[in-house]
């Protein structure tokens, strides 16, 4: 138990009053697992679903943290509050963010309308932590108008980034291999708008007309979104405003055509799939315990049974007892 790290009830108010350490003590649980922070996200959904969210991805080393950066300072130019997550690679050695993206948005760390937090991806696919969604909604909470959510630069797999985010930007970047990237399945229909940074360098232009020549090659409905292809040298801030206004009329036309709707909903149906696999692998370790565990898993070793009857076995038993422990901490 780390004592230091437990969350006393009452947070939500402190945060949806936009209290920052309030906010970062319930992050910091939502990271350890603590029961309480599940508790006082419970109590935390009605605030959220104001926040537009912003999904950040790429290719790594095409500059998806400076372009962060720079979005940062042109949307509060525009006087609208930020939040980001920054989702960093694992230390091998602590199992935590390396934070090498925060450092990177370190001029904005005394801004009090802006509020970084790095998690660790931990092995989930997709680029993605699995407390992503929830440090979202405290963020959301807090009455933040924008949230940046900037995957782990792991390549093809960040496509799931589209599932969370209202916007999605992909960022590419010329002579990185990033053609042969953009003919991927996924890659097209994920991005709402793509980014060409490093568009000093040689092949920028080649490659915005590639892209804009495969986008034309897509069968688009009447009054469908249309993504655009923005050059971008977001080291230096050109391009950024114009990304940054092109994310703004997203905005607009998602809710204008109601399709804001359409991508919440799937949202939820995620969110939802999450939370009840999170709570049948909770009440299975109750059921379990570690002896359990080991037992079960010597026999799959020595071919005794099976995973595939052991977890049907499990999910029997654990649908059939009433979850006694989370009654008490709601």
């Amino acid at each position: 138990m780390v004592k230091s790290n437990r969350i006393k009830k009452g947070l939500t108010d402190q945060i949806v009053a936009g209290d920052v350490r309030a906010a970062a003590r319930l992050m910091r649980g939502i990271v350890d697992d603590l029961p309480e922070a599940l508790s006082e996200l419970r109590r935390l959904y009605p605030h959220t679903g104001k926040a537009h969210i912003i999904g950040v991805t790429g290719a790594p080393g095409v500059g998806k943290s400076t372009i962060v950066d720079a979005l940062i300072t042109c949307f509060r130019q525009r006087q609208m509050t930020i939040g980001v997550v920054a989702i960093d690679p694992t230390s091998p050695f602590t199992g935590g963010a390396l934070l090498g993206d925060r450092i990177r948005m370190g001029k904005h760390a005394t801004d009090k309308d802006v509020f970084i937090r790095s998690l660790a991806s931990r092995g989930w696919a997709g680029g993605l932590a699995r407390a992503t969604l929830s440090v979202v909604h405290v963020l959301d909470a807090m009455g933040k108008d924008i949230i940046l959510v900037e995957a782990v630069g792991s390549g093809q797999g960040e496509v799931e980034i589209s599932r969370v985010a209202d916007t999605t930007l992909v960022i590419l970047s010329p002579g990185m291999g990033d053609e042969i990237q953009m003919m991927k399945a996924g890659i097209l229909e994920t991005a709402d708008i793509f980014v060409i940074n490093k568009a000093d360098r040689p092949g920028a232009e080649n490659l915005r007309v590639q892209l804009g020549q495969m986008l034309e090659m897509q069968a688009l409905k009447e009054g469908c979104w249309k993504p655009p292809v923005l050059l971008s040298q977001a080291v230096n801030g050109k391009g950024t405003d114009e990304v940054a206004a092109a994310v703004l009329r997203h905005r607009e036309h998602l809710f204008s055509s109601g399709e804001i709707h359409r991508r919440r909903h799937e949202r939820a149906k995620l969110e939802l799939a999450e939370a009840i696999e999170h709570a049948l692998r909770e009440r299975v370790s109750r059921i379990l315990g570690d002896a359990g565990m080991e037992k079960l898993a010597d026999e799959l070793a020595s071919k005794v049974t099976d995973p595939y009857s052991i977890a049907e076995d499990l999910v029997r038993k654990s649908v059939g007892r009433p979850q006694k422990a989370a009654v008490r901490r709601s």
